[in-house]
């Protein structure tokens, strides 16, 4: 094993990508549909996308158009690869196999060949094939109307949240800052609290979550913290959940199978059923937003496009492959998130390293839990006095293990200042989840014996350990 990092790299591929990270030699890709696709309609105003600027498959862009009255169309419009992977194809195979892009800092494993990525991800400057969503809005934003169509979309810019925020943002999202997208991201923004209004989640209190995004390069890692619930955010995911309300919606209406996400008494869960979504506040949610990455959205996608082109519909409800891939999914979408976290938390141990830290500062999460500032880790410390969730210590690092992921720290003083607010979303019971888990594996004997360069019979049966306590969360899940 030549570094930690390849063994769990080696060992997530070897349970989930046993066959190899790249695909197939003989897989094609048929040019004479690319050229097909170049008849679709081109009537859509230039369209522009957000995403971080480490994105490359681009799912999702917005465009705009003024109507009388001081009305608009808004266009969202979301990559179509459905029109090129076919049902019952080398390619449908293979993302029946993968279902779903696996992401980690410095590297990713695409569902879909970079081949045809290339050709539907929404880049700038080009014409991209797009299923669209149209909701005629008036002057209070409120939708009047809405239509989908299959058409192609030119991308006029793909705008990237580094370069895009310092002139959007709580300060200046209500007070023209002069950039050239201000007025729409504008507009756009005004209608996603309309949305969100709308769904019963407005809050006006401060969004304090943070999310992170890894830059890996040489070996030497960088870890950059961003408040989430920004308006770019809100903006962005506004958009996207009536997206995928409205193509639910459609579905249902016309008597045609999808696969729904709904949350019922807590209890989040997949379903060929249109069935309320709670959590979101919205009475349907067809997952269509992302077909480049998700195998479910590309299904969806799908049995949408037989509703616009006025053909039949891959599936039925009673189909065993739509059931099939709703099943797995969800158990292989959960494993390959707990994988990402896994590389999340190993990267973060090395930044501790690299940097030659010896002191550390976080947030008290729920008893002897730390979330550690600037990264997303959370650290068990043994020696934490009793107090409340929110408060700021100082921690002493006595062993950073890359090998089991696991911090010890010990506790050395409380900071004075206010209490912050702990939330735990989804992603912070997983982290709380896999750090009791990572704690304990590295109480075992073999565990704290184990060196930078482990034997052949150490790595083994701390991998043992490692697969064991994920295939238990599993079945508890």
């Amino acid at each position: 094993i030549p570094s930690h990092e390849q063994y769990h790299f080696g060992a997530f591929v070897r349970e989930f990508l046993s066959e190899g990270t790249d695909f197939p030699d003989a897989l094609m890709i048929e040019q004479d549909l690319f050229k097909a696709l170049e008849q679709l309609p081109k009537e859509v105003p230039p369209a522009f996308s957000i995403d971080d600027i480490t994105t490359t498959e681009i799912d999702d862009a917005f465009s705009i158009l003024a109507l009388e009255d001081g009305a608009w169309r808004v266009g969202i419009h979301i990559d179509a690869p459905a029109l090129a992977v076919k049902p019952n194809t080398a390619l449908d195979s293979i993302v029946q196999q993968r279902l779903s892009t696996v992401y980690m800092p410095g590297n990713k494993f695409t569902m879909l060949p970079s081949q045809l990525v290339s050709h539907f991800s929404l880049d700038e400057g080009i014409w991209r094939p797009a299923l669209s969503l149209y909701l005629d809005i008036d002057a209070e934003f409120q939708i009047t109307a809405q239509s989908t169509k299959l058409e192609q979309v030119m991308i006029a810019d793909n705008l990237r949240h580094d370069a895009i925020e310092p002139y959007f943002n709580e300060q200046n999202c209500m007070q023209d800052s002069g950039h050239a997208y201000w007025s729409s991201l504008n507009l756009l923004y005004r209608f996603a609290l309309t949305l969100e209004k709308a769904r019963g989640k407005a809050d006006s209190q401060q969004n304090t979550q943070r999310d992170y995004s890894f830059y890996v390069e040489a070996g030497r890692v960088r870890i950059v913290e961003r408040r989430r619930g920004t308006p770019i955010d809100k903006l962005v995911s506004e958009l996207m959940i009536a997206v995928n309300q409205h193509w639910g919606a459609w579905l249902a209406q016309h008597k045609i199978a999808g696969i729904y996400r709904a949350q019922q008494n807590s209890k989040v869960y997949m379903t060929l059923r249109a069935e309320p979504h709670q959590g979101l506040g919205v009475p349907q949610y067809a997952w269509s937003s992302s077909p480049l990455r998700r195998a479910i959205d590309l299904f969806n996608q799908r049995q949408l496009i037989s509703i616009v082109t006025q053909q039949a519909a891959p599936y039925s409800e009673s189909d065993d492959v739509i059931g099939g891939v709703m099943r797995r999914f969800d158990m292989v979408y959960q494993q390959y998130r707990e994988f990402q976290t896994r590389m999340e938390r190993y990267w973060c141990l090395q930044y501790l390293r690299q940097e030659q830290l010896d002191t550390l500062t976080g947030v008290v999460w729920r008893e002897n839990l730390v979330r550690i500032d600037g990264m997303p880790y959370v650290c068990k410390v043994s020696s934490l006095p009793n107090l409340p969730s929110g408060t700021h210590v100082s921690l002493h690092i006595e062993m950073i293990d890359t090998l089991n992921l696991h911090l010890s720290a010990k506790f050395v003083a409380q900071i004075e200042g206010e209490i912050e607010p702990v939330i735990l979303d989804e992603e912070s019971e997983l982290m709380l989840s896999q750090e009791a888990t990572q704690a304990a594996t590295s109480e075992t004997d073999a565990a704290s014996s184990v060196s930078e360069n482990p034997t052949q019979e150490q790595a083994l049966c701390c991998e043992w350990v490692v697969v064991w306590h994920a295939r238990r969360r599993t079945l508890n899940q």
